[in-house]
């Protein structure tokens, strides 16, 4: 039996590549303008081809079919159910087999909606596979920097964003260690109850996350403050000009072929 994959979000894949050299909130700009293309025109053209450009990114930052995760069966599972209650709803247009006519336009919908998330999951990890979390906060505050013209506190969204993801690796590590560590308890005399299962649970992750948020903190007290995590210079390049006008080129497709 293969091992299973783990998920492995925010941790770069290592190496250097055209996609690990770009600037941090090109992807960000990118990912905004794809998810609101997708929202607006959410099409079969458009979702093929911003497939097929994200392909060609992962192919460019060379990350392996090994880094995606494994599906767990009962996603699966729920895909087939999915799929077969829009078979029973039916819709335009009809399949003909025989004397049976079988209405498959739910069904056209339910892989439209799965294809749609899969691009975008798949949008998401790929920039998480190719940017250090240290590049996010200085991005961002460079991004919001003409909000500052109405006093709004773009660095501290900036550094509350990068320490987000930078405590989700953190935290899914610990949570897979505790579960681990609860796989190899010895049984209880007394067998508890779901409910105060539940309750250990959520107390040892609630205990791990202020243990990490406090080691944190003493972190970057030591370093001058939360101030200098978006203070470092971080500015687009030339390779930044040449992937928005890529990705501009497959904005005009999508809108002429739609």
């Amino acid at each position: 039996m293969s091992q299973r994959r783990p998920l492995m979000l925010m941790r770069p894949v290592p190496g250097p590549s055209p996609i690990h050299a770009l600037w941090a909130g090109t992807k960000l700009i990118a990912v905004l303008a794809i998810s609101v293309l997708l929202t607006i025109t959410p099409s079969w053209t458009a979702i093929g081809l911003i497939a097929l450009l994200i392909l060609v990114t992962a192919a460019l930052a060379r990350i392996s079919p090994r880094c995606v995760p494994s599906v767990p069966r009962w996603v699966w599972a729920l895909v087939v159910a999915g799929s077969l209650f829009t078979i029973v709803n039916g819709g335009a247009p009809e399949l003909a087999l025989g004397p049976v006519t079988l209405g498959v336009g739910g069904f056209l919908d339910f892989l439209r909606v799965t294809s749609l998330g899969l691009v975008l999951i798949g949008l998401g990890a790929v920039v998480s596979w190719t940017t250090q979390v240290a590049d996010i906060a200085p991005a961002v505050a460079l991004l919001c920097r003409p909000l500052r013209i109405l006093r709004l506190p773009v660095d501290d969204w900036a550094v509350t964003i990068s320490l987000a993801f930078r405590m989700f690796p953190m935290l899914s590590e610990e949570f897979r260690l505790l579960a681990a560590a609860r796989r190899l308890q010895p049984p209880q005399p007394e067998k508890l109850s779901r409910r105060a299962e539940v309750v250990d649970l959520c107390t040892a992750a609630m205990v791990v996350s202020l243990r990490r948020a406090t080691e944190m903190g003493d972190a970057i007290t030591a370093r001058g403050g939360a101030g200098r995590i978006s203070a470092h210079p971080s500015r687009p390049g030339w390779r930044d000009i040449l992937a928005v006008t890529v990705l501009a080129a497959v904005f005009t497709l999508t809108l002429v072929l739609r």
